[in-house]
């Protein structure tokens, strides 16, 4: 189970940026693709991004531009470059921008997971996190209590994790019963008892929020691990 990442991918290119997501995704991230540096003007502030993968020849706002705009709003987002500028004087451009790696195109899927799995493991050792869930344990630990979850509780927690600004519409939740008979009513019992759980471990008050006419919203951030 890969620890839980949100990953923004920003490239121009429709298919290449499709495969890029999927392939991402396929590692156990959660990830939104992008096709250009406006698309994330407005909302770099809201969005909960660990990391960033950005294309340089961007229409409008190009990547140096992006990448410098984050390290001012967001400064520990991880960055990485994947450009065909192969230059040494662009490379050099690109980490002054901000770039933790850079990649210089054609670069393939694995060099790219691999890039990613590794900036990760650098992100995470300088981060504390208040709540933090073993996903092999199913123990979440808070501040000052731990609590044990069930295997289906525990499953939530990770997909609420993995998920863009932390929501699940009720259809996804339905479908990590595996189950085609779940209502919502009983859907609503197990975010009950999760939010009781979430508690005890000494998350604040209401942990997980109902949206309404679309499913909940985990409001806190717990590392998997």
């Amino acid at each position: 189970m890969a620890a839980s990442l949100n990953i923004v991918v920003v490239e121009d290119h429709d298919a290449l940026r499709e495969v890029t997501v999927e392939a991402l995704r396929g590692m156990g991230y959660g990830v939104q693709g992008v096709d250009c540096a406006e698309a994330l003007s407005d909302e770099l502030k809201s969005l909960s991004v660990d990391l960033m993968v950005i294309d340089l020849n961007l229409p409008g706002e190009d990547g140096i531009s992006l990448a410098q705009c984050v390290r001012a709003v967001q400064p520990e987002v991880g960055i990485i470059m994947v450009t065909s500028r192969g230059q040494v004087n662009d490379k050099l451009l690109g980490y002054e921008s901000g770039a933790d790696i850079y990649l210089t195109k054609p670069t393939s899927v694995e060099e790219l997971g691999a890039a990613v799995k590794a900036l990760a493991r650098r992100l995470k050792s300088g981060i504390q996190h208040d709540f933090v869930l073993d996903s092999t344990t199913l123990l979440l630990q808070g501040p000052d209590h731990s609590v044990n979850l069930s295997s289906k509780e525990a499953m939530i927690i990770c997909a609420f994790a993995r998920a863009l600004e932390h929501r699940l519409a009720y259809w996804q939740l339905m479908e990590l019963s595996k189950s085609d008979s779940i209502s919502k009513s009983t859907l609503e019992v197990q975010i009950v008892r999760l939010r009781k759980k979430l508690l005890q471990a000494g998350t604040p008050n209401q942990p997980i929020k109902a949206i309404r006419n679309e499913g909940y919203q985990l409001c806190i951030d717990i590392a998997v691990i």
